[in-house]
């Protein structure tokens, strides 16, 4: 039977660890070759050999995602290999540091801004120019509770992550008419490296993030992947321009 997403093709941004490496993996399980992006490279190549598992294709490329020429290398690499791009999942980003507001330093709010706002543009900026050369694609940008939400103590991250609905939406909005869908995924709290650095993998740090999340758990990398998937397949094809949150019930209490 043939896969949803046979010949096509994906590039995951952050696709080394957590959310990133399990949407890879899901778009390979659906056919698609994927192109997996970061500025770290796992060691132990675990999402590629997440990929071959499912009998998947896919390579790794390097990728600075706030740095244009980086960003450039990455859709020609992808070209270069694949002969095309369908999809994107643009979902590499940093939380920053932990502070109010007066105390957050301009370093870490030019470095969490530069990543996970101005990094998701560029990578919105020159997918779309390959997009609009066919007539088609689709691209999912991972915001956060946090971009629909404010959270003490986190205001680059918040900021950053309001920013990516915003670039979400204003994009989907220029593309409605060229065939191209631009959305975006909100998750609460997922079981990754991030939230493993926010609790300090403590225990009773973990439990006060499960009492807040109403059907009492964290969510799992693999539930967002599968949400990033539909977005992008025909099944969402009168959905753009949306902020989906993946929280478990967090912003409806």
């Amino acid at each position: 039977m043939k896969k949803i997403f046979e010949d096509r093709v994906a590039i995951v941004t952050g696709g080394s660890f957590g959310i990133g490496r399990a949407t890879a993996i899901e778009f390979a399980r659906n056919g698609a070759k994927v192109v997996v992006a970061d500025w770290v490279e796992d060691t132990e190549n675990l999402t590629l050999k997440g990929i071959s598992e499912v009998r998947g294709e896919g390579i790794f490329i390097k990728t600075d995602i706030s740095k244009s020429k980086d960003v450039q290398a990455l859709i020609a690499k992808t070209l270069d290999t694949y002969g095309r791009l369908d999809f994107a999942f643009n979902n590499a980003g940093i939380e920053g540091l932990s502070a109010p507001a007066h105390e957050c330093t301009e370093e870490n709010f030019d470095k969490v801004i530069s990543i996970n706002l101005k990094g998701t543009w560029l990578c919105m900026k020159y997918e779309i120019a390959e997009f609009l050369k066919v007539g088609k694609g689709a691209i999912v940008n991972t915001s956060s509770v946090a971009g629909l939400i404010g959270f003490q103590g986190i205001i680059a991250y918040d900021a950053s992550k309001h920013g990516v609905l915003g670039l979400t939406k204003t994009a989907a909005l220029e593309y409605a008419k060229a065939g191209i869908r631009i959305n975006a995924v909100c998750p609460g709290v997922i079981r990754t490296p991030m939230i493993d650095r926010f609790t300090g993998k403590n225990k009773e740090v973990e439990k006060q993030f499960v009492s807040m999340e109403p059907v009492g758990r964290l969510g799992e990398p693999e539930e967002v992947a599968k949400a990033v998937i539909w977005l992008c397949s025909d099944e969402a094809s009168f959905v753009t321009g949306t902020g989906l949150p993946i929280d478990g019930g967090w912003i409806a209490g």
